[in-house]
């Protein structure tokens, strides 16, 4: 090999003993010399200045110093990556002798207890649970459901509009509408459990979000009675075998007759305390027969069949459940009150 490529080998042998520490030193350093603008490629280029009987000998010795180059340098490499490997696997070794650390599971949210409880309520007794968009049309939420525009009812309701048209819900009755027409002429036992919303007070009863559980049950022959012990166990189940119901006449627009559920306090068994503001009872929901103009607005013959809805607030349970005071406390994320009930 020509004495000055002799030079070129001994350089590199050198930086590569003294000046590369580390991979990156050594990437950039083979670039110097193999790149596509390094040495060998400029002195590729000389070949076409020297005379035709030097070039090929020439050639030969620059083919052998990019061999050896090549070799030297991955050779190098590896012994690097072998050695950054195993101060990473020293730094990275794991004492298993150490003992381990206990996570603790998060409690439960008082929200998510009832409204568990609810749906295992009815799914018992033969109820399937249908979902929706908390996002719906005012047809779906409103008109199909009794509440023409500029019905007075809407008043009680009226929400937060992102269209003329589309809204965020104020009931999960919106469900029942779509199911309704899915499955027309055919019986039908459900629950539609999610959040709701409406413009109302911000206090530590009310509050411009919460939940529902809403009911529905059609079929050939279904009359108030069948509501009111559908109830009635509902509220054994939910408050104790020794809570009884009572129902008070009131107006909704999706049905005739409409009622209010209130049930027996659970501080005085009906006598009488601050509780329950000295009545003995406690509203807890509302239901009725469902009004035959929803029927037949969903497509269901109304002179064949009857059927019954109802709707309880799923904050509003668990209040009376565990005593809790202010609604608010639902959504402050505060982990003290999350802290007071059952872990998962």
């Amino acid at each position: 090999m020509r004495p000055e490529l002799e030079e070129y080998k001994k350089s590199a042998q050198i930086e590569i003993q003294f000046v590369a520490h580390n991979l990156n030193d050594l990437y950039k350093m083979r670039n110097v010399y193999l790149s596509k603008n390094g040495l060998i490629a400029k002195l590729m280029g000389n070949i076409k200045n020297l005379n035709p009987d030097e070039r090929k000998a020439y050639g030969q010795d620059l083919n052998e110093l990019k061999t050896y180059l090549e070799d030297l340098f991955n050779n190098h490499i590896k012994i690097l990556e072998k050695g950054e490997l195993a101060k990473k696997l020293q730094s990275e070794t794991i004492d298993l002798t150490l003992p381990g650390r206990s996570l603790d599971s998060a409690p439960q949210h008082p929200f998510h207890l009832i409204a568990d409880e609810i749906c295992r309520i009815f799914i018992g007794i033969g109820y399937i649970i249908a979902e929706g968009d908390e996002v719906e049309e005012d047809l779906y939420n409103f008109t199909l459901l009794n509440m023409p525009e500029n019905h007075p009812a809407r008043d009680m309701q009226d929400t937060f509009y992102i269209s003329d048209s589309l809204l965020l819900r104020t009931h999960t009755s919106p469900v029942q509408a779509r199911f309704m027409q899915k499955h027309k002429n055919e019986p039908l036992k459900m629950i539609s459990p999610g959040k709701v919303f409406r413009r109302d007070d911000d206090d530590n009863t009310h509050s411009h979000q919460f939940g529902q559980v809403e009911g529905l049950v059609i079929g050939e022959g279904i009359s108030f009675s069948h509501l009111k012990a559908t109830l009635d166990l509902f509220a054994k189940q939910m408050f104790g075998p020794k809570r009884e119901i009572r129902l008070r006449s009131s107006y909704f627009p999706f049905t005739e007759p409409s009622v209010e559920v209130d049930v027996s306090c659970h501080e005085c068994n009906g006598k009488g305390c601050s509780t329950c503001k000295g009545s003995g009872w406690i509203e807890i929901l509302g239901a009725g027969m469902v009004n035959p103009n929803v029927l037949t607005m969903n497509g269901y013959d109304a002179e064949k069949y009857t059927g019954f809805a109802f709707g309880v607030g799923i904050e509003r349970v668990a209040m009376l459940r565990y005593g809790i005071d202010d609604m608010r406390r639902f959504y402050q994320n505060d982990i003290r009150f999350l802290k007071e009930f059952p872990k998962r």
